[in-house]
Protein backbone atom coordinates (compact mmCIF):
# COMPACT_ATOMS: atom_id res chain seq x y z
CA UNK A 1 0.00 0.00 0.00
CA UNK A 2 1.55 3.39 -0.28
CA UNK A 3 0.91 6.47 1.66
CA UNK A 4 -2.39 8.02 2.56
CA UNK A 5 -3.06 11.05 0.35
CA UNK A 6 -4.47 12.42 3.52
CA UNK A 7 -3.95 12.14 7.61
CA UNK A 8 -5.64 9.33 8.55
CA UNK A 9 -8.67 10.01 10.81
CA UNK A 10 -8.47 14.05 10.10
CA UNK A 11 -11.29 15.84 7.98
CA UNK A 12 -10.67 17.55 5.68
CA UNK A 13 -12.30 20.82 6.45
CA UNK A 14 -10.19 23.41 4.35
CA UNK A 15 -11.74 23.85 0.35
CA UNK A 16 -9.21 22.03 -2.19
CA UNK A 17 -6.35 24.71 -2.79
CA UNK A 18 -6.61 26.50 0.44
CA UNK A 19 -3.15 26.73 1.49
CA UNK A 20 -3.40 30.46 4.01
CA UNK A 21 -3.98 28.78 7.50
CA UNK A 22 -2.10 30.93 9.21
CA UNK A 23 -4.42 34.13 7.98
CA UNK A 24 -7.53 31.92 8.99
CA UNK A 25 -8.48 28.21 9.49
CA UNK A 26 -11.81 26.97 8.63
CA UNK A 27 -14.15 26.63 11.81
CA UNK A 28 -13.54 23.08 13.18
CA UNK A 29 -15.96 20.52 12.95
CA UNK A 30 -16.02 21.05 16.85
CA UNK A 31 -16.57 24.72 16.91
CA UNK A 32 -19.27 24.17 14.46
CA UNK A 33 -21.11 21.77 16.86
CA UNK A 34 -20.59 23.63 19.99
CA UNK A 35 -22.03 26.89 18.07
CA UNK A 36 -25.10 25.22 17.42
CA UNK A 37 -25.80 23.80 20.57
CA UNK A 38 -24.78 27.30 22.59
CA UNK A 39 -27.15 29.27 19.82
CA UNK A 40 -29.85 27.15 21.63
CA UNK A 41 -28.17 27.08 24.94
CA UNK A 42 -26.34 30.73 25.36
CA UNK A 43 -27.88 33.09 24.30
CA UNK A 44 -29.67 34.47 27.56
CA UNK A 45 -27.49 37.28 29.43
CA UNK A 46 -24.89 35.28 31.92
CA UNK A 47 -24.83 38.37 34.63
CA UNK A 48 -28.54 37.49 35.13
CA UNK A 49 -29.67 35.15 37.61
CA UNK A 50 -32.86 33.68 36.07
CA UNK A 51 -32.78 29.69 34.89
CA UNK A 52 -31.62 30.82 31.21
CA UNK A 53 -29.14 32.87 32.49
CA UNK A 54 -27.64 31.06 35.21
CA UNK A 55 -27.27 28.07 31.81
CA UNK A 56 -25.45 30.60 30.12
CA UNK A 57 -23.02 31.19 33.20
CA UNK A 58 -23.00 27.83 32.94
CA UNK A 59 -21.33 27.53 29.18
CA UNK A 60 -19.08 30.26 29.43
CA UNK A 61 -17.62 28.65 33.02
CA UNK A 62 -17.41 25.67 31.22
CA UNK A 63 -15.63 27.11 28.56
CA UNK A 64 -13.08 29.53 30.40
CA UNK A 65 -11.94 25.96 32.00
CA UNK A 66 -11.50 24.41 28.60
CA UNK A 67 -9.08 27.32 27.23
CA UNK A 68 -7.34 27.50 31.06
CA UNK A 69 -6.51 23.59 30.57
CA UNK A 70 -5.46 23.71 27.45
CA UNK A 71 -3.02 26.47 27.94
CA UNK A 72 -1.80 25.12 31.25
CA UNK A 73 -3.48 28.68 33.03
CA UNK A 74 -6.06 29.21 35.83
CA UNK A 75 -9.83 30.06 34.97
CA UNK A 76 -9.40 33.06 36.56
CA UNK A 77 -6.78 34.33 34.05
CA UNK A 78 -8.57 33.63 31.36
CA UNK A 79 -10.78 36.97 29.65
CA UNK A 80 -12.31 36.74 26.42
CA UNK A 81 -11.95 39.67 24.14
CA UNK A 82 -13.33 40.15 20.67
CA UNK A 83 -9.88 39.86 18.32
CA UNK A 84 -6.63 38.60 18.90
CA UNK A 85 -5.92 42.74 18.29
CA UNK A 86 -8.15 43.86 20.94
CA UNK A 87 -6.40 41.71 23.14
CA UNK A 88 -2.97 42.65 22.24
CA UNK A 89 -3.83 46.26 22.74
CA UNK A 90 -5.52 45.57 26.18
CA UNK A 91 -2.24 43.84 27.05
CA UNK A 92 0.22 46.48 26.44
CA UNK A 93 -1.77 49.51 27.89
CA UNK A 94 -2.76 47.44 30.74
CA UNK A 95 0.22 46.70 31.33
CA UNK A 96 1.63 50.32 30.83
CA UNK A 97 -1.11 51.75 33.32
CA UNK A 98 -0.26 49.23 36.03
CA UNK A 99 3.41 49.54 36.49
CA UNK A 100 3.76 53.37 35.21
CA UNK A 101 5.36 54.19 38.65
CA UNK A 102 8.01 51.67 37.18
CA UNK A 103 8.89 53.81 34.19
CA UNK A 104 7.77 54.21 30.64
CA UNK A 105 9.79 52.34 28.67
CA UNK A 106 8.96 49.22 26.49
CA UNK A 107 10.93 46.49 24.63
CA UNK A 108 9.94 44.53 21.38
CA UNK A 109 11.32 42.63 18.63
CA UNK A 110 11.37 43.89 14.92
CA UNK A 111 9.35 41.45 13.88
CA UNK A 112 6.30 41.66 15.86
CA UNK A 113 2.58 41.55 14.31
CA UNK A 114 1.34 45.05 13.43
CA UNK A 115 -1.30 44.89 16.67
CA UNK A 116 1.67 44.68 18.98
CA UNK A 117 3.65 47.34 16.59
CA UNK A 118 0.73 49.61 16.48
CA UNK A 119 0.49 49.07 20.48
CA UNK A 120 3.78 50.46 21.04
CA UNK A 121 3.80 53.47 18.75
CA UNK A 122 0.71 54.64 20.71
CA UNK A 123 2.91 53.58 24.15
CA UNK A 124 5.60 56.40 22.57
CA UNK A 125 2.59 59.13 21.38
CA UNK A 126 1.63 58.93 25.65
CA UNK A 127 5.15 59.47 26.01
CA UNK A 128 6.82 56.94 26.73
CA UNK A 129 10.00 55.11 25.26
CA UNK A 130 10.34 52.29 23.10
CA UNK A 131 13.16 49.58 22.49
CA UNK A 132 13.09 47.30 18.93
CA UNK A 133 15.43 44.47 19.29
CA UNK A 134 16.67 43.11 15.73
CA UNK A 135 16.67 39.87 14.49
CA UNK A 136 18.78 37.67 12.61
CA UNK A 137 18.45 35.97 8.96
CA UNK A 138 16.07 33.37 10.11
CA UNK A 139 13.79 36.52 12.00
CA UNK A 140 14.63 35.26 15.87
CA UNK A 141 16.02 37.83 18.41
CA UNK A 142 19.35 37.33 20.34
CA UNK A 143 18.27 36.85 23.65
CA UNK A 144 21.55 37.72 25.29
CA UNK A 145 20.60 40.74 23.18
CA UNK A 146 16.69 41.29 24.30
CA UNK A 147 18.50 40.81 27.82
CA UNK A 148 20.44 43.78 27.50
CA UNK A 149 17.80 45.84 26.30
CA UNK A 150 15.78 45.40 29.23
CA UNK A 151 15.96 48.65 31.71
CA UNK A 152 15.39 49.60 35.60
CA UNK A 153 12.58 51.79 33.79
CA UNK A 154 10.88 49.21 31.46
CA UNK A 155 7.53 48.57 32.23
CA UNK A 156 6.86 45.69 29.99
CA UNK A 157 8.72 43.47 27.02
CA UNK A 158 6.64 41.82 24.18
CA UNK A 159 7.80 38.85 22.18
CA UNK A 160 5.72 36.81 19.73
CA UNK A 161 5.94 32.91 20.38
CA UNK A 162 7.11 32.18 16.90
CA UNK A 163 6.31 34.86 13.73
CA UNK A 164 3.70 34.68 11.93
CA UNK A 165 4.94 35.54 8.05
CA UNK A 166 7.87 32.93 8.29
CA UNK A 167 7.08 30.48 11.18
CA UNK A 168 10.55 31.23 12.79
CA UNK A 169 9.90 30.15 16.58
CA UNK A 170 11.48 32.96 19.14
CA UNK A 171 13.28 32.48 22.67
CA UNK A 172 10.36 33.33 24.67
CA UNK A 173 11.81 30.53 27.50
CA UNK A 174 15.24 32.33 27.64
CA UNK A 175 13.99 35.72 27.56
CA UNK A 176 11.27 35.19 29.72
CA UNK A 177 14.04 34.06 32.16
CA UNK A 178 15.58 37.71 31.81
CA UNK A 179 12.72 39.55 32.18
CA UNK A 180 11.97 37.48 35.27
CA UNK A 181 15.57 38.40 36.84
CA UNK A 182 14.52 42.08 35.72
CA UNK A 183 11.39 42.43 36.90
CA UNK A 184 9.74 42.94 34.09
CA UNK A 185 6.01 41.53 32.45
CA UNK A 186 6.20 39.39 29.22
CA UNK A 187 3.92 39.87 26.99
CA UNK A 188 3.52 37.04 24.39
CA UNK A 189 1.74 37.13 21.19
CA UNK A 190 0.96 33.20 20.43
CA UNK A 191 -1.87 33.46 17.62
CA UNK A 192 0.31 31.87 15.50
CA UNK A 193 1.26 29.16 17.39
CA UNK A 194 -1.50 28.06 19.90
CA UNK A 195 -2.82 24.72 18.55
CA UNK A 196 0.71 23.61 17.59
CA UNK A 197 2.32 22.00 20.43
CA UNK A 198 3.44 23.25 24.34
CA UNK A 199 3.46 26.66 25.07
CA UNK A 200 6.47 28.26 25.61
CA UNK A 201 7.03 29.07 29.28
CA UNK A 202 7.95 31.85 31.99
CA UNK A 203 5.28 34.60 30.10
CA UNK A 204 3.42 37.16 32.19
CA UNK A 205 0.36 37.99 29.31
CA UNK A 206 -0.65 35.91 26.77
CA UNK A 207 -2.87 37.12 23.44
CA UNK A 208 -4.29 34.95 20.89
CA UNK A 209 -7.53 34.82 18.17
CA UNK A 210 -9.71 32.04 17.92
CA UNK A 211 -10.12 32.07 14.37
CA UNK A 212 -6.12 30.69 14.21
CA UNK A 213 -6.73 27.28 15.72
CA UNK A 214 -10.13 26.94 13.94
CA UNK A 215 -12.59 28.49 16.12
CA UNK A 216 -15.18 31.54 15.06
CA UNK A 217 -13.81 35.01 14.36
CA UNK A 218 -14.96 37.45 16.62
CA UNK A 219 -13.37 35.53 19.87
CA UNK A 220 -9.85 36.32 21.59
CA UNK A 221 -7.74 35.53 24.30
CA UNK A 222 -6.41 37.78 26.70
CA UNK A 223 -4.69 36.19 29.60
CA UNK A 224 -3.07 37.49 32.52
CA UNK A 225 -0.96 35.44 35.25
CA UNK A 226 -2.22 35.61 38.62
CA UNK A 227 0.35 38.80 40.78
CA UNK A 228 1.22 40.52 37.15
CA UNK A 229 0.30 44.77 37.56
CA UNK A 230 -2.23 45.08 35.25
CA UNK A 231 -5.29 47.49 35.10
CA UNK A 232 -7.87 47.74 32.93
CA UNK A 233 -7.05 51.16 30.68
CA UNK A 234 -10.66 52.03 29.49
CA UNK A 235 -13.48 52.17 31.36
CA UNK A 236 -15.36 48.93 33.33
CA UNK A 237 -19.73 48.49 33.37
CA UNK A 238 -21.36 47.44 35.94
CA UNK A 239 -21.20 44.18 34.67
CA UNK A 240 -18.10 43.29 35.34
CA UNK A 241 -14.39 44.97 36.56
CA UNK A 242 -12.86 43.26 33.88
CA UNK A 243 -10.53 44.68 31.43
CA UNK A 244 -12.74 43.62 28.46
CA UNK A 245 -16.56 44.92 29.56
CA UNK A 246 -19.74 44.40 27.92
CA UNK A 247 -21.86 41.70 26.87
CA UNK A 248 -20.11 37.95 26.11
CA UNK A 249 -20.44 36.70 22.86
CA UNK A 250 -20.90 33.07 24.89
CA UNK A 251 -21.51 30.90 21.70
CA UNK A 252 -18.59 32.10 19.95
CA UNK A 253 -16.63 31.28 23.03
CA UNK A 254 -17.88 28.36 23.71
CA UNK A 255 -17.39 27.52 20.00
CA UNK A 256 -14.10 28.69 20.02
CA UNK A 257 -13.17 26.36 23.87
CA UNK A 258 -14.21 23.56 21.94
CA UNK A 259 -12.25 24.16 18.37
CA UNK A 260 -9.37 24.71 20.99
CA UNK A 261 -9.58 21.54 23.25
CA UNK A 262 -9.84 19.15 20.18
CA UNK A 263 -7.03 20.59 18.40
CA UNK A 264 -5.08 20.54 21.24
CA UNK A 265 -5.58 16.73 21.91
CA UNK A 266 -4.60 15.94 18.15
CA UNK A 267 -1.75 18.49 17.62
CA UNK A 268 1.06 15.92 17.63
CA UNK A 269 -0.36 13.79 14.66
CA UNK A 270 -1.86 17.02 12.49
CA UNK A 271 1.73 18.80 13.21
CA UNK A 272 3.74 15.96 12.14
CA UNK A 273 1.92 15.81 8.69
CA UNK A 274 1.91 19.13 8.30
CA UNK A 275 5.58 19.05 9.06
CA UNK A 276 6.42 16.29 6.78
CA UNK A 277 4.46 18.51 3.76
CA UNK A 278 6.30 21.56 5.02
CA UNK A 279 9.94 20.26 4.44
CA UNK A 280 8.94 18.76 0.96
CA UNK A 281 8.15 22.38 -0.26
CA UNK A 282 11.01 23.95 1.33
CA UNK A 283 13.22 21.31 -0.49
CA UNK A 284 11.59 21.23 -4.23
CA UNK A 285 10.58 24.81 -4.57
CA UNK A 286 14.67 25.52 -3.84
CA UNK A 287 15.63 23.04 -6.38
CA UNK A 288 12.34 23.45 -8.96
CA UNK A 289 12.23 28.04 -9.03
CA UNK A 290 15.18 29.73 -10.01
CA UNK A 291 16.65 32.65 -8.37
CA UNK A 292 13.88 31.80 -5.37
CA UNK A 293 14.84 32.58 -1.91
CA UNK A 294 13.21 30.63 0.81
CA UNK A 295 13.25 31.78 4.37
CA UNK A 296 12.94 31.27 7.71
CA UNK A 297 14.35 28.63 9.96
CA UNK A 298 14.72 25.25 8.45
CA UNK A 299 14.11 23.62 11.91
CA UNK A 300 12.98 25.74 15.07
CA UNK A 301 9.82 26.47 13.40
CA UNK A 302 6.23 26.24 13.30
CA UNK A 303 5.07 22.82 11.46
CA UNK A 304 2.80 24.50 9.13
CA UNK A 305 4.12 27.68 7.37
CA UNK A 306 6.89 27.70 4.67
CA UNK A 307 7.79 31.35 2.74
CA UNK A 308 9.63 31.87 -0.17
CA UNK A 309 10.75 35.07 -2.10
CA UNK A 310 11.23 34.93 -6.13
CA UNK A 311 13.29 37.28 -7.67
CA UNK A 312 11.78 39.21 -10.56
CA UNK A 313 8.50 38.78 -9.63
CA UNK A 314 5.88 40.56 -8.19
CA UNK A 315 4.14 39.45 -5.57
CA UNK A 316 0.61 40.83 -6.09
CA UNK A 317 0.93 39.41 -9.73
CA UNK A 318 1.61 35.65 -8.55
CA UNK A 319 -1.03 35.78 -6.03
CA UNK A 320 -3.29 36.89 -8.83
CA UNK A 321 -1.56 33.76 -10.82
CA UNK A 322 -1.71 30.94 -8.37
CA UNK A 323 -5.90 32.41 -7.72
CA UNK A 324 -6.37 31.11 -11.31
CA UNK A 325 -4.62 27.59 -10.83
CA UNK A 326 -7.11 27.41 -7.60
CA UNK A 327 -4.75 27.85 -4.49
CA UNK A 328 -5.12 30.97 -1.96
CA UNK A 329 -1.72 32.16 -0.60
CA UNK A 330 -0.68 35.04 0.97
CA UNK A 331 2.08 37.46 0.39
CA UNK A 332 3.65 40.72 1.66
CA UNK A 333 3.03 41.22 4.70
CA UNK A 334 0.44 38.74 6.45
CA UNK A 335 -0.74 41.87 8.97
CA UNK A 336 -1.88 44.18 6.10
CA UNK A 337 -5.40 44.36 5.16
CA UNK A 338 -5.50 45.44 1.64
CA UNK A 339 -2.08 46.42 0.55
CA UNK A 340 1.00 44.35 -0.28
CA UNK A 341 4.02 46.88 1.36
CA UNK A 342 7.10 45.33 1.92
CA UNK A 343 6.84 42.72 4.46
CA UNK A 344 8.53 44.66 7.53
CA UNK A 345 9.61 41.20 9.06
CA UNK A 346 11.60 40.03 5.93
CA UNK A 347 12.98 43.49 5.89
CA UNK A 348 14.36 43.02 9.48
CA UNK A 349 15.21 39.75 8.49
CA UNK A 350 17.39 41.59 5.07
CA UNK A 351 15.44 38.67 3.02
CA UNK A 352 14.07 39.40 -0.62
CA UNK A 353 10.68 41.11 0.33
CA UNK A 354 9.86 41.39 -3.57
CA UNK A 355 8.01 38.19 -4.90
CA UNK A 356 7.27 36.71 -1.62
CA UNK A 357 4.89 33.75 -0.89
CA UNK A 358 3.68 32.43 2.38
CA UNK A 359 2.35 28.53 2.58
CA UNK A 360 0.27 27.93 5.53
CA UNK A 361 -1.24 24.38 5.80
CA UNK A 362 -4.54 23.92 7.07
CA UNK A 363 -5.80 21.19 9.09
CA UNK A 364 -6.81 18.12 6.96
CA UNK A 365 -4.21 19.12 4.24
CA UNK A 366 -3.92 16.77 1.06
CA UNK A 367 -0.68 15.39 0.12
CA UNK A 368 -2.82 16.36 -3.52
CA UNK A 369 -2.98 19.36 -2.95
CA UNK A 370 0.75 19.76 -2.21
CA UNK A 371 1.65 17.45 -5.75
CA UNK A 372 -0.87 19.90 -6.95
CA UNK A 373 0.96 23.15 -5.91
CA UNK A 374 4.22 21.92 -6.39
CA UNK A 375 3.30 21.31 -10.05
CA UNK A 376 1.87 24.12 -11.12
CA UNK A 377 4.22 26.71 -8.85
CA UNK A 378 7.30 26.99 -11.16
CA UNK A 379 5.10 27.87 -14.47
CA UNK A 380 3.19 30.87 -12.53
CA UNK A 381 6.11 32.45 -12.02
CA UNK A 382 7.69 32.31 -14.80
CA UNK A 383 4.72 33.57 -16.32
CA UNK A 384 4.98 36.23 -14.33
CA UNK A 385 8.61 37.10 -14.50
CA UNK A 386 7.63 36.58 -18.32
CA UNK A 387 5.21 39.68 -17.90
CA UNK A 388 7.08 41.78 -16.18
CA UNK A 389 8.50 45.05 -17.29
Amino acid sequence: MGRPDRLPGADNAAPAGYLDAASTQPLHPAARAALLAALDDGWADPARLYRSARRARLELDQAREQVAAALGTRPDEVLFTISGTQAVHLAVAGLALGRRRIGGHLVTSAVEHSAVLHAAEQFQAGGGQASVVPVDSFGAVDADQYAATLRPDTALACLQSANHEVGTRQPVEAVARACQRAGVPLVVDAAASVGHGPLPSGWSVLCASAHKWGGPAGVGLLVVRSGVRFRAPGPVDDRSTSAVPGFENVPGIVAAAAALEAVVADAERQDRWASALVRRIRTEVAHSVPDCEVVGHPRDRLPHIVTFSCLYAGGEALLVELDKAGFAVSSGSSCSASTLEPSHVLVAMGALSGGNVRVSLPRGVTEADVDRFLEVLPGAVARVRADRP
